[in-house]
């Protein structure tokens, strides 16, 4: 997470959304940084509504714009999955070595997860609260221009960014029962995706 207070804006970090790009290359220009322990860095709304939204409003008598990206919910799903094959969590609860993507997207879509496939919801992560705290900016991973242009123009600088965090590639084709499951049971991620323009 990271907040902008004279744009008033921040920048929500979605896991696996290519966030951690966008905080290295605007580290310098962000007035404050929440890039560790992972709970702060990847607050959800819930969560920046409960500690940060006060503290801004109470003490500043602002409100800041909230930002964030949202990914496919297969390709994000993807994105963990490879993450989560990397050698060094080999032997623990939370790697997928050995597990094919359906049998991992079936687990993620149980309803108590095994810790490989406890990964949350992006829907549950942008949800809004009940006072009106919710994301005013919401951008789709793959529209990587108009995520660059909407920050550059919004933060009055140029951003170059190097590719940081990746996965490795491999084949992330679903069988057809597997998604029509996933398409079921998680429905609120595919309808806020397929609401983005």
């Amino acid at each position: 997470m990271m907040v902008f207070y004279d744009e008033r804006l921040v920048l929500l970090s979605v896991p696996k959304t290519g966030t951690t790009a966008y905080q290295t290359a605007l580290r310098g220009r962000a007035d404050i940084v929440m890039a560790d322990p992972p709970e702060l860095k990847h607050a959800p709304v819930y969560r920046y509504n409960r500690w940060l939204r006060p503290m801004f409003e109470r003490v500043c008598g602002v409100e800041l714009e909230l930002m964030a990206v949202m990914r496919n919910p297969i390709d994000w799903l993807g994105s963990w999955y490879r993450f989560r094959q990397r050698p060094f969590l080999d032997g623990k609860p939370t790697s997928t070595k050995g597990l094919s993507f359906d049998d991992f997207v079936r687990a993620y879509c149980k309803g108590d997860a095994p810790a490989f496939a406890n990964v949350g919801s992006q829907a549950k992560f942008l949800e809004g609260r009940p006072n009106g705290c919710c994301v005013t900016h919401l951008f789709r991973y793959e529209d990587q221009r108009a995520i660059r242009a909407f920050l550059e123009d919004r933060l009055e600088t140029k951003i170059s960014l190097e590719t940081l965090n990746a996965s490795p590639r491999m084949d992330l084709s679903l069988s057809p029962e597997v998604e029509r499951i996933l398409r079921r049971k998680r429905a609120e991620d595919f309808e806020l995706y397929e609401s983005l323009s």
